[in-house]
């Protein structure tokens, strides 16, 4: 494998590729630095988004409608939802594709993605098919450049991740709603604690119990979604509320410290003290370093930014910046297999584009394999090789990048090449796009050439 220079690293690692129209950083680090002051938490493709509270409010107003409805009504309500679900989620995909292939600070905007499948959530449910794209918005992209006990806290009070993981549900066995329920046996749901504890923070296997996981689930007891309701609401329809009536009265002992009694805060306090744990340290380093550093990256990065991490009380920046300073993560190896998103964004960046056009981003994505937002399951996608580089992935993205290089066949891969693979373009996949028989050609082997498969 051919080595990549320092810019190459800076461009294609760290941030989401390199563009023809632009020059190799001539101080790599220093390049990656500035781009903090230079990130928008709301850049301008965004600003016409519609916030979370106005989408979940609108459908659960909807779907409340449709409870009325006779059965030839609520199958054409049901169906009206549906495709106006998918029409959005196509929207949102469109404008995430396009806050990538423009922004001016590319390696934040690749944390935000990293954040994002972080704290994952799944579209199958059709709730957070519509707020999938605000979820990002609103609970990670403001908190990417700040204290991760504050992303965390934006994360799990958001109705997407709220609704995704069923804890509108989850009622106080000994809560006055519980108390009050005639013959209704109404309990906790484990779902949110599980993840928050597993996934979010501490990491498998590190001490915590399955009662820890109940009293977790507990504290978690009245955070909500405010739904339309004729009177008493608490909240705006669609937003997060806390329901003093569905949560478990009494003090909790929850990963070996005592939590008094008390309404939402003790939850929040349950997250403060989880967001700087440890094991939360050690398992943000670790994930970071593996996106960043190798599918198994050495124990002295993970060290090194978890010391940062604890350090700082998980300001993010201070980590971002110890794994700027690791020398691993300048290695001239290509350390990683582009996943499908990372090489969709980084193809369209090569070729110069600002937009995908009428080559749609959402179903584009589907087809190579990673859907948007739609990992399936709590834990994100990988965010390892073996998951990505299989055999008939690769026939997939020979046959997206001919359908790219059609859009761009009046570029010339021969000058391409050397500015979108500075320092990294290999002596055989030169020669492979210098003998193509057409530009298209040529521009499609360079998109799916060893070199630009891998970062």
């Amino acid at each position: 494998m051919t080595p990549m220079s320092r810019e190459a690293v800076a461009l294609n690692r760290f941030g989401l590729g390199a563009r023809p129209d632009g020059a190799p950083p001539a101080d790599p680090k220093a390049w990656l630095l500035d781009q903090f002051p230079a990130f928008e938490a709301r850049p301008a493709t965004m600003a016409a988004a519609r916030a979370s509270a106005d989408l979940a409010g609108e459908y659960l107003a909807a779907e409340a409608a449709l409870k009325e409805a006779d059965a030839a009504a609520k199958m054409a309500g049901n169906k009206d939802l549906r495709q106006r679900g998918q029409k959005l989620y196509q929207d949102e995909v469109a404008m995430r594709a396009v806050a990538a292939l423009t922004a001016p600070a590319p390696w934040v905007e690749r944390l935000v993605h990293f954040w994002s499948n972080h704290f994952a959530i799944s579209t199958e449910k059709a709730p957070v098919l519509l707020l999938a794209g605000a979820f990002e918005r609103e609970a990670i992209r403001p908190h990417v450049l700040g204290k991760f006990s504050d992303m965390l806290l934006a994360v799990e009070r958001h109705p997407a991740m709220q609704i995704f993981l069923d804890q509108p549900r989850s009622i106080g066995p000994g809560s006055p709603l519980a108390q009050h329920a005639a013959n209704r046996k109404l309990g906790i749901n484990e779902n949110l604690a599980r993840e928050i504890l597993e996934l979010h923070t501490l990491g498998v296997r590190t001490g915590y119990t399955q009662a820890d996981v109940i009293a977790f689930a507990l504290a978690l007891t009245g955070w909500s979604v405010e739904t339309p309701r004729p009177r008493g609401q608490l909240a705006a329809p669609g937003s997060f509320v806390f329901r003093p009536e569905m949560h478990e009265p009494g003090a909790r002992k929850i990963v070996g410290k005592t939590y008094a009694a008390g309404g939402v805060e003790q939850a929040e306090a349950v997250l403060r003290d989880l967001a700087v744990a440890d094991a939360t340290a050690t398992h943000v380093a670790t994930k970071l370093a593996r996106h960043f550093v190798g599918d198994a990256p050495p124990p002295a990065v993970v060290d090194r930014l978890a010391a940062a991490f604890r350090s700082s009380g998980g300001d993010l920046p201070m980590v971002y910046r110890a794994l700027v300073d690791a020398p691993e993560a300048w290695a001239s190896r290509p350390a990683k297999f582009k996943t499908p998103w990372e090489w969709t964004v980084s193809a369209a960046r090569a070729l110069g584009w600002d937009d995908l056009g009428p080559l749609k981003p959402a179903p584009m994505l589907a087809q190579l394999g990673q859907a948007v937002w739609r990992p399936g399951s709590p834990a994100g996608w990988d965010d390892i090789a073996a998951s990505w580089a299989g055999p008939d992935a690769l026939v997939r993205r020979v046959q997206v990048a001919q359908r790219l290089a059609v859009r761009s066949s009046h570029l010339d891969p021969r000058a391409v090449a050397p500015k979108v693979l500075p320092g990294a373009l290999g002596p055989l996949t030169a020669e492979e796009v210098e003998r193509a028989e057409s530009r298209r050609t040529g521009l499609a082997l360079l998109l799916v050439s060893p070199e630009f498969l891998r970062r």
